[in-house]
C-alpha cells in the first residue's frame, strides 16, 4: 500500500475537478477558501482516498505524476508542456545511467523530467544564464529530492560546456544555432541533440547550423494532442485541443570523417549511378 509521507508532494482534486499540488509537513495545514485541511489527516494515510476540510469540502488524494508536477511547480518562465517533454525524453534516449546537458534551466520543469529518466545512476548538467531563474529551479528540484542527481550551473553557454562525451545535449535557448560548435564538443560520437524553438525562422537557422556541422538524421517535429470526451454514450472530440507549443528539432552527432557517407537520397542515388557507370567503363576497357 502506498502511503503519504511527510515532505512529499500530494495532488488534491476537488469535487469541481480543480487540482492542487501541495507539500505536506508534520503539524502543518493547507488553507483554502474551501476550508482548512491538516496535513496530519494525510500523512501515513493511503493515496486514493477522499478527505474533507473543516468546512466539509471533499478532495481526492492522489500521488502526482511527473506531468502533474511539471504543470503545477512554481515558475517564472514558460513551462515545457508534458507532451513535448515526453517526446524529448524518448528521442534523446534517456534512461538510468545516461549523462546529459540541458541549457536553459528555466523553472526546472523539464529538468525534472530529464532527471527522473536518468536517475539514480545518471546525471543532468543544467546551465542557466539568469541567477533568478535558477534559484526558482533549485527550490523546486530540492523539494522533490532531485538535487543529488543534478549539477546546476550559472554560465553563458557561449563559453562552452565543462562536460565531454555526454550522451545527449538539449537546448532551450533563443539562438540555439549559435551554440552548435559547443554542442559538438560536448557530445559523444552518435550522441543525441535536441532543441525546442517557438518560431520557424529560429528553426531554419538551427537547421543550417546542423547541416554545416557533423550531424545526421536531422528532424523537425510538432506534437499535437487532441483529447476526446470520455463519455461512452457521447464519445466525441473535446471542444479544445493542445495544438502548437513549439518545434522540436533532433539530430545525431557523427564523426566528421564519416559525414560524407550521409547524403540526401538524390546525392546517394547519383553517387551509386556514377559508381556503377565507372565500374562498367572499367570492365569495357579490359576487353
Amino acid at each position: 500500500m502506498s502511503l503519504v509521507q511527510a515532505g512529499e508532494p500530494v495532488l488534491l482534486i476537488s469535487e469541481e475537478g480543480k487540482r492542487y499540488l501541495i507539500f505536506v509537513q508534520d503539524g502543518g495545514e493547507w488553507h483554502t477558501n474551501r476550508g482548512r485541511l491538516p496535513y496530519d489527516d494525510l500523512i501515513g494515510k493511503a493515496y486514493g482516498r477522499v478527505v474533507a476540510s473543516h468546512m466539509g469540502q471533499k478532495f481526492l488524494v492522489l500521488r502526482p505524476t511527473t506531468s502533474d508536477l511539471t504543470r503545477n511547480l512554481k515558475r517564472t518562465t514558460q513551462i515545457v508542456y508534458p507532451k513535448d517533454a515526453a517526446r524529448l525524453v524518448m528521442e534523446l534516449d534517456l534512461w538510468d545511467g545516461r549523462r546529459m546537458i540541458e541549457a536553459g534551466t528555466g523553472s526546472g520543469g523539464l529538468t525534472l523530467s530529464f532527471t527522473r529518466a536518468v536517475m539514480p545512476n545518471g546525471r543532468v548538467y543544467s546551465y542557466e544564464a539568469r541567477d533568478e531563474h535558477q534559484k526558482v529551479a533549485r527550490h523546486n528540484l530540492d523539494r522533490l529530492g532531485l538535487l543529488p542527481y543534478i549539477d546546476l550551473k550559472i554560465r553563458d553557454i557561449g563559453e562552452g560546456f565543462d562536460e565531454r562525451e555526454v550522451d545527449a545535449v538539449f537546448l532551450d535557448v533563443r539562438n540555439a544555432a549559435d551554440y552548435i560548435p559547443q554542442v559538438e564538443q560536448a557530445l559523444i560520437e552518435s550522441g543525441m541533440f535536441g532543441a525546442l524553438l517557438p518560431t520557424t525562422n529560429q528553426v531554419s537557422a538551427l537547421l543550417r547550423a546542423l547541416e554545416n556541422g557533423d550531424f545526421v538524421e536531422i528532424r523537425v517535429e510538432e506534437i499535437l494532442i487532441r483529447p476526446w470526451k470520455p463519455v461512452p454514450a457521447r464519445l466525441r472530440p473535446s471542444d479544445r485541443m493542445i495544438a502548437h507549443t513549439g518545434f522540436l528539432v533532433f539530430a545525431r552527432k557523427l564523426d566528421a570523417q564519416y559525414r560524407s557517407f550521409w547524403m540526401d537520397k538524390r546525392q546517394r542515388r547519383r553517387a551509386v549511378e556514377f559508381g556503377n557507370a565507372r565500374k562498367q567503363s572499367d570492365r569495357d576497357k579490359t576487353f
